[in-house]
């Protein structure tokens, strides 16, 4: 991918996107723990990317990560971190990184340590949008919004927090909608368009595929909506 041109950090100057995600410090090496930047990384892909490559590109790092070394639960946090940094809530991103002990040398998600010293490395592609993020046909519908409607099920009341506004709101659904459809009826209510929302429960992110039922989302509990700043915002021209 493209390199970074927000920051200049590393061990020799530049981010380093590699495939080596982890590797293993010298013994007795120490390390000085670094608030979280609240900078957005600016940076110019090689090859420029739709959102839709984008988020497929993301998606396919956050899912095989944890497959090569480290552990999980850190993989999990560092995405949960990510995701907040990128919708500029770098307090929230924050509270992650301290609840599972994860140090940041640099200010940045690029390079992490667990307490054992372990190394871990997020591409930048997974932190922020590239300035020459093509911009989707106006023609072509979303994933989520090409998704049906659920038939069916039962209707239940889903209670949603916004990152947005650290407001809670009540959206009526179907146990047999999908997220995706959910998500759509989300932009009907508050006006989020789709592709800006990213839905968790319980620390898991629920794709757009998955039924309501599935998630198991117990009556009360509380579904947090990470709402992504507007793409255009994200592009300097």
């Amino acid at each position: 991918m493209g390199g970074c041109m927000g920051i200049n950090r590393n061990r020799s100057g530049g981010v380093d996107s590699s495939a080596e995600n982890v590797s293993r410090p010298n013994s007795g090496s120490t390390r000085k723990n670094h608030p979280l930047c609240h900078e957005t990384i600016r940076w110019k892909s090689d090859v420029p990317l739709t959102e839709g490559q984008l988020r497929s590109k993301r998606d396919e790092f956050w899912d095989t990560a944890p497959a090569f070394e480290g552990r999980k639960e850190i993989w999990d946090a560092l995405r949960a971190a990510a995701v907040a940094s990128e919708s500029l809530d770098f307090q929230l991103a924050q509270a992650i990184l301290d609840g599972a002990n994860i140090s940041v040398p640099n200010g940045f998600l690029t390079e992490c340590y667990d307490e054992l010293g372990t190394r871990y490395q997020v591409p930048v592609y997974c932190l922020s949008y590239p300035i020459n993020i093509v911009k989707e046909d106006n023609g072509r519908e979303s994933p989520a919004e090409s998704l049906e409607a659920g038939e069916g099920g039962t209707e239940i009341v889903l209670k949603l927090r916004l990152s947005s506004n650290c407001q809670d709101v009540k959206l009526p659904v179907y146990t047999n909608d999908t997220i995706g459809t959910a998500k759509k009826k989300l932009q009907s209510q508050e006006g989020l368009e789709p592709s800006r929302q990213r839905w968790f429960f319980g620390g898991k992110l629920l794709g757009d595929k998955l039924h309501i039922d599935e998630a198991k989302v117990m009556p009360g509990y509380v579904i947090q909506v990470i709402v992504n700043p507007e793409q255009m915002s994200r592009i300097d021209s």
